[in-house]
């Protein structure tokens, strides 16, 4: 029979899924971050689960005859046996590693649900845990250690790297050197992420790699601006970081700059870190103070497809705070999505941020006037996403309660294609009940014709 895993080893594998989820979150969308994550995941879980998850081998049992590990013990994301099982505001509990990896990525929806959590305070699901410990005696497993968080710290050598870098950056006489120094931390936060947690202890860096780009040779330069904004965003996918540059003077206020001033690599990028930051609310106010949903929505609308990909995520997770969902619509961003989705760009974003914004009686006579109506009907039948099919359907329903005469056109629609029934069937949960609910609405208005006739 195998030997268990070396504690080293299942140590090594954590630090490599670790490092493989946050090149997937920095923007690593290609098939080989994916695969690498997979792999990394693949290791670990045969490692904590296969060959080192039993006591001293069959720990009375024959491996034929080991016991399932229930589905309850399992963390949705990692599908390993939770070490550390936190409870979420949606009430799913995860494993503590897996979702502050989560929302480190600047996920504000829960993994499960989907829904918009309304904080991402974790607490212990002491009861899951003594459940895991209980079953894992009983059976013969290890139970499964809390990840050691000292794995995230500097080593010494680490240390010295950065102190080196960013020495150059504030105090180097030469331009040029300040140049490739900037260049170099934005590369050493992005390929290592426990140079993120420097932050922590040094929470004025960005301020001062800011200051430092007032020196001649700097100050006009559109590659120390991408570079300083991207140094930002990686800084920004550490958990702990988002308040500490959320309370920087400087850091918020340059990128919503950057956002307006910069080129189409650092107004993506400033996008990019502003969905990350908007994970914490306080953020989200600061960020809309600021004057951040102008640019974001102009980028929606012109930039690449990249940038605004980034520009809508940062205007869903800023919407999410009712004062930004005003800001957003007095700076267009209705007629950006409904062009978008006219479009056939990006729908399943727009559709997200005008499911958000539907409860505004001004943004549903808006869409409307763009003949929304027609644009969700259309996304019902065609989309094959159940999440976008689900938004398209809540502002249906805005619609139709708010617009009574737009029923006659869905009825007729439905007649033909019967997309509505189907999708009270077999849609999510509130997809199935919008639809239920407008049918029901239009069951209702055509039996009162016939009375009145």
């Amino acid at each position: 029979m195998a030997k268990p895993a070396p504690a080293e080893d299942a140590a090594a594998l954590r630090r490599r899924l670790r490092r493989s989820l946050a090149a997937v979150a920095a923007g690593g969308t290609g098939a080989d971050a994916f695969e690498e994550a997979a792999a990394a995941l693949e290791a670990l879980r045969e490692a904590e689960l296969g060959r080192g998850g039993r006591k001293g081998g069959t720990g009375g049992r024959g491996e034929a005859e080991a016991a399932p590990v229930p589905a309850l013990f399992l963390c949705p994301i990692s599908s390993r046996i939770m070490a550390d099982p936190v409870v979420v505001a949606s009430g799913q509990t995860y494993d503590r590693q897996f979702i502050e990896e989560w929302f480190s990525a600047g996920n504000k929806l829960c993994p499960q649900t989907q829904e918009a959590l309304s904080n991402t305070t974790l607490i212990p699901n002491n009861l899951v845990r003594g459940m895991i410990s209980q079953w894992c005696a009983e059976n013969g497993f290890n139970l499964p250690s809390v990840v050691n968080q000292e794995e995230n710290q500097f080593t010494n050598e680490e240390q010295k790297t950065f102190e080196q870098v960013f020495k150059k950056i504030t105090s180097s006489p030469k331009s040029i050197e300040m140049k490739q120094a900037i260049k170099d931390l934005r590369l050493l936060t992005k390929r290592n992420s426990e140079f993120r947690a420097v932050l922590e202890d040094r929470p004025d860096s960005i301020s001062r790699m800011i200051f430092a780009r007032s020196t001649p040779g700097l100050q006009n330069d559109p590659q120390v601006l991408e570079d300083m904004v991207t140094v930002i965003l990686n800084f920004s996918l550490h958990e702990s970081n988002k308040k500490i540059i959320g309370d920087d003077p400087e850091a918020i206020p340059f990128l919503v700059w950057a956002l307006k001033s910069g080129d189409m690599g650092s107004r993506g990028n400033s996008a990019a870190a502003i969905f990350t930051l908007s994970a914490l609310d306080s953020n989200k106010e600061k960020i809309g103070e600021l004057g951040a949903m102008e640019p974001l929505v102009d980028l929606f609308d012109n930039g690449n497809i990249v940038a605004k990909k980034d520009a809508a995520s940062a205007i869903f997770n800023l919407c999410l705070l009712h004062e930004n969902k005003s800001r957003a619509m007095k700076n267009g961003i209705v007629d950006v999505a409904m062009r978008a989705i006219d479009d056939q760009l990006l729908i399943d974003a727009a559709l997200a941020i005008l499911a958000l914004l539907s409860s505004n009686y001004e943004v549903v006579e808006m869409i409307t006037e763009f003949d929304g109506a027609t644009s969700m009907l259309r996304a019902i039948r065609e989309s094959e996403c159940s999440r976008s099919k689900e938004n398209a359907v809540v502002v249906l329903f805005a619609i139709c309660m708010y617009n009574r005469t737009k029923l006659k056109e869905v009825d007729a629609d439905e007649n033909i294609n019967g997309s509505l029934a189907l999708l009270s069937q077999n849609g999510t949960p509130r997809a199935r009940r919008k639809a239920a609910g407008i049918l029901e609405k239009m069951k209702r208005t055509m039996h009162n014709r016939h009375s009145s006739c």
